[in-house]
C-alpha cells in the first residue's frame, strides 16, 4: 500500500512540472514598444539554403476567362518570379499551375501564389490579384450560393450587397479597406484581417437575411466615428450603436380546407364500365344493337346542334320592340299645369279686387258717383 501511494504522489509531482513548464513570463509579452499584429516583411537570409521539397498547387479556371489570362499571363509570371515561383497556363486542360523552385525562399509564398490563381479564375483583375503577394494584404472567397435555397430570393438578396449603381459595393469597400468583387456564387474579397472578418460577417448576414447591408454601414461608420475618439477607444461601445429591428410582414394566412374525420375504412369502390353497361343493360345487346343506339344517340345530338344553330340564325332577323312613346301622360300633366295656372289667375284678380274694396274712401266714392250723375243729366 505505501508503495502504491508513494508512485501516485510522483505521477502527480511530474504532472504538476509538465503543466506549468511553458507559462513563464516572456520579457517581450508586456513590452509597449513591440507590435504583436505587425507582420516583419521577409528576408531571404533567414532562409538561404531554399526548399528541401517541390510544393506545387492548380486550378482550373472557367472558358470565358481564357483570353483574358493569355493577354495578362506575362505580367503574373513577371511578378511571381521576383519570389521564385514558377508557374504554368495550361490551355488545353484549362488549368493554372504555381511550384515552388531552387530560388524559392519564403516558404509562406507559395501558399500566396495559390490564392494569387484562385483569384485570378474567379474574375480578378491581374494588377489587383497581383496584391496578394503581399504580406499586409489577405484574400476570402465567401461562398453564398448555397446560404439560400430559392434562386429568386438569392438574386433579390445579393443585388442588395451590389446596391444601385454598385453605391453600396463602394460603401463597404471604403469602411472595410477590402477590395470586393461578387462572381455568381462566390465574394471574392481583399484586404487586412480585420476587415475580412467585419465583411464575411456582414455578407452572411444579407444573403440570410438578418440585416440589410444599409444598416451595418451606419454601424461600421459610427465605429470609426468612435475610434477617433481617444477617451471612448477603450471602453464599450455597446450604448452608441444604433440597434436596428427586423420587422416581419404579416403574410396571408392560407384558408385550410376543414379535414375530414378520420376512418380506417378505405373508400367504397368506385363502379367500373362493366358495372355500368350491366345496370343499363347495355352490355347483353349485340354489337349490331349497340352501333344502331350509338348511331340514334349521335343523331339526336346533331338534330339539337342544327335546331339551336336555326335559332341563332334566325335570331338575326328578328325586329327588336321599338320603345313606347309616352306622350299620353305628357299631355295630361300639361293640362293640369294650364288648369292650375287659370285658377291661379282668377284667384289673384279676386285677391286684388277685395284690396281695391278694403282701401276705398266713402267721400271721394259718394263725390265721384255725383258727378256720374250730373255728367248723364247734361247729356239728356
Amino acid at each position: 500500500m505505501m508503495m502504491e501511494q508513494e508512485e501516485e504522489e510522483m505521477i502527480r509531482v511530474e504532472n504538476k512540472k509538465q503543466k506549468g513548464k511553458h507559462d513563464k513570463p516572456k520579457p517581450w509579452d508586456e513590452d509597449p514598444n513591440i507590435d504583436h499584429w505587425k507582420v516583419d516583411k521577409f528576408d531571404p537570409s533567414w532562409n538561404e539554403h531554399g526548399m528541401l521539397d517541390v510544393s506545387s498547387f492548380s486550378t482550373l479556371f472557367p472558358q470565358y476567362r481564357e483570353k483574358y489570362l493569355q493577354e495578362a499571363w506575362p505580367m503574373v509570371k513577371s511578378a511571381l518570379k521576383e519570389y521564385g515561383i514558377g508557374c504554368e497556363l495550361n490551355l488545353v486542360e484549362g488549368s493554372m499551375t504555381v511550384t515552388t523552385t531552387r530560388k524559392t525562399r519564403d516558404p509562406y509564398i507559395i501558399v500566396k501564389a495559390r490564392d494569387l490563381i484562385k483569384l485570378l479564375s474567379r474574375s480578378v483583375p491581374a494588377p489587383q490579384a497581383i496584391k496578394i503577394l503581399n504580406d499586409e494584404v489577405q484574400c476570402d472567397i465567401i461562398k453564398i450560393g448555397s446560404l439560400v435555397r430559392n434562386k429568386e430570393r438569392f438574386v433579390k438578396r445579393r443585388q442588395h450587397l451590389v446596391g444601385p449603381n454598385s453605391s453600396t459595393l463602394k460603401a463597404l469597400e471604403i469602411l472595410t479597406g477590402c477590395y470586393i468583387l461578387v462572381q455568381g456564387n462566390t465574394v471574392a474579397a481583399m484586404g487586412s484581417f480585420k476587415g475580412l472578418k467585419q465583411l464575411r460577417r456582414i455578407v452572411e448576414e444579407c444573403i440570410r437575411n438578418i440585416m440589410h447591408p444599409v444598416y451595418n454601414i451606419k454601424i461600421l461608420m459610427m465605429k470609426k466615428e468612435l475610434d477617433k475618439d481617444e477617451t471612448l477607444k477603450n471602453e464599450n461601445w455597446d450604448r452608441f450603436l444604433p440597434k436596428f429591428k427586423k420587422k416581419n410582414v404579416k403574410q396571408r394566412k392560407s384558408k385550410s380546407k376543414d379535414k375530414k374525420p378520420y376512418t380506417p375504412f378505405p373508400p367504397p369502390q368506385q363502379p367500373s364500365q362493366i358495372d355500368k353497361q350491366l345496370e343499363t343493360g347495355e352490355y347483353f345487346l349485340t354489337d349490331k344493337k349497340k352501333s344502331a343506339k350509338k348511331w340514334e344517340e349521335k343523331q339526336e345530338k346533331q338534330a339539337e346542334k342544327t335546331a339551336e344553330n336555326r335559332r341563332k340564325r334566325e335570331a338575326a332577323f328578328i325586329p327588336p320592340q321599338e320603345p313606347v312613346k309616352q306622350d299620353s301622360g305628357r299631355s295630361d300633366d300639361d293640362k293640369n299645369v294650364a288648369d292650375m295656372a287659370i285658377l291661379l289667375k282668377k284667384k289673384a284678380k279676386e285677391f286684388g279686387k277685395q284690396k281695391a274694396l278694403e282701401n276705398i274712401n266713402a267721400e271721394e266714392y259718394i263725390a265721384a258717383s255725383g258727378e256720374q250723375r250730373s255728367k248723364k243729366k247734361s247729356k239728356h
